[in-house]
C-alpha cells in the first residue's frame, strides 16, 4: 500500500499579519511553525532553524515586540500580529550600532547564531541598557554559539550599551 495514499489531507488556515512593516496574507498548514513560514513562504532566511526545540535561539524573531523562538510558535498563532525578523531590524537601522560592534569585536565567526544573538541582544538593550557582564551573559544564555566562546559577544553588547548611554547623555 502506498503510504502517500493513506496520508490525511493537511488542514490549512488563512493568516493575516504584518512582517517587517508589510501586510501579509497567506494560507498556511495549521501546524507550520512561524520560522518555517518566514523562511519558506516569505523568503526571509536571515533567521535560522537550529534545534527545532526552542533551545538554541537561532530562530529568534520578535512577535508584538517580544522575542520568541520561531520554532515554538505556529504561523497560525501569529495571525493578526506584528512580526519582525533580523531583516526588518537590520533594514530599519535599529541595530546598526550593535551590528557594527559585533564586527569590531569579532563577535561572529560562522554567523549561524548571529541573527538570533543580535535579536536577543537588541531586546536586552531595549529592556535594560546594561554593562553588567553577568546580566548580559544570563540574558543571552538561551542563544547557543559554538564558535566565539561568548566573550566577544558580551564585549560587543557592553560596547553598544556604553555608546548608547553616552549618546543619550546618560553617563
Amino acid at each position: 500500500m502506498d503510504r502517500q495514499a493513506t496520508k490525511p489531507p493537511q488542514h490549512t488556515v488563512a493568516i493575516t499579519l504584518t512582517v517587517n512593516g508589510m501586510p501579509v496574507e497567506r494560507m498556511v498548514e495549521a501546524r507550520m511553525h512561524l520560522i518555517d513560514f518566514l523562511r519558506e513562504s516569505l523568503g526571509l532566511t536571515g533567521s535560522h532553524v537550529g534545534c527545532e526545540h526552542g533551545v538554541c535561539g537561532a530562530c529568534t524573531v520578535r512577535v508584538e515586540g517580544q522575542i520568541v523562538r520561531g520554532c515554538l510558535v505556529l504561523a497560525a498563532q501569529a495571525d493578526g500580529a506584528n512580526v519582525e525578523t533580523i531583516e526588518g531590524v537590520s533594514a530599519s537601522g535599529e541595530i546598526a550600532d550593535l551590528q557594527d560592534a559585533f564586527v569590531r569585536r569579532n563577535a561572529l565567526q560562522c554567523g549561524y547564531c548571529t541573527p538570533g544573538m543580535l535579536m536577543c541582544a537588541a531586546e536586552l538593550l531595549d529592556r535594560k541598557p546594561t554593562t553588567d557582564r553577568v546580566a548580559i551573559r544570563e540574558f543571552i544564555s538561551g542563544n547557543y554559539c559554538r564558535c566565539t566562546g561568548y566573550e566577544a559577544i558580551v564585549d560587543a553588547i557592553v560596547e553598544t550599551a556604553i555608546h548608547r548611554s553616552a549618546t543619550e547623555g546618560k553617563l
